[in-house]
């Protein structure tokens, strides 16, 4: 059963499609669908597996083509966290968040913190902008574990 995130992003894309002259086809649908049943990032290799793996038959070009209808209408964010693959997350019922990546296990970890909304707004202030998007992106290694034992 779709969630309220679901079907609000239907409707956006619905109306988007309707503006811009474009037609809503069923395969357009079942790969919103698709991604809006994930939780992660994903690149475009990942979703056309996955969509091929449900027995849809989708080519790469349409998967390749409704994501660009998608960024266009704001319901999934790409990001390119400094390799050559760019990766997508719904947008659409997400809290503003940002990432860490993990650069030894290439985790994408997302985190929270009320204190960069605060430098933000103090920006806004002090230059007269509104800030519509920010992107704050670290990139780590984990901390190697060190042996204190004497042996």
């Amino acid at each position: 059963m779709p969630n309220k995130a679901q079907e609000q992003a239907v409707e956006i894309f619905t109306a988007f499609l309707e503006k811009k002259k474009h037609r809503k086809t069923p395969e357009r649908f079942a790969i919103l669908e698709e991604i809006y049943h994930r939780s992660d990032h994903f690149d475009v290799e990942m979703l056309f597996g996955d969509i091929k793996n449900k027995g849809l038959h989708i080519s790469r070009a349409t998967v390749y083509n409704t994501l660009d209808l998608l960024l266009a209408c704001d319901l999934v964010i790409k990001h390119q966290f400094g390799s050559n693959v760019a990766l997508y997350e719904k947008s659409l019922g997400f809290k503003q968040h940002d990432h860490i990546i993990c650069l030894d296990t290439n985790e994408v970890l997302e985190f929270c913190d009320p204190r960069i909304q605060q430098i933000q707004a103090s920006m806004e202030s002090l230059f007269g902008l509104d800030i519509h998007s920010h992107s704050l992106t670290f990139y780590a290694t984990r901390k190697k574990k060190t042996d204190n034992t004497h042996g």
